[in-house]
């Protein structure tokens, strides 16, 4: 999920769309707690690791 928001982040920023940068964003910043969460044990979408 970071990933995806990262390259739609850089589509986005080339291309000068900016639906593709907010959708980036907010992917990224998902991908980012959901990381944050499976790292300090939490279990997410009932899964102990999320990557």
């Amino acid at each position: 999920m970071i990933i995806l928001g990262v390259i739609l982040l850089v589509i986005g920023l080339v291309a000068g769309i900016s639906i593709l940068w907010t959708i980036g964003i907010v992917l990224v910043a998902i991908g980012i707690v959901l990381w944050i969460l499976g790292a300090v044990g939490h279990a997410v979408g009932g899964r102990r690791h999320y990557w």
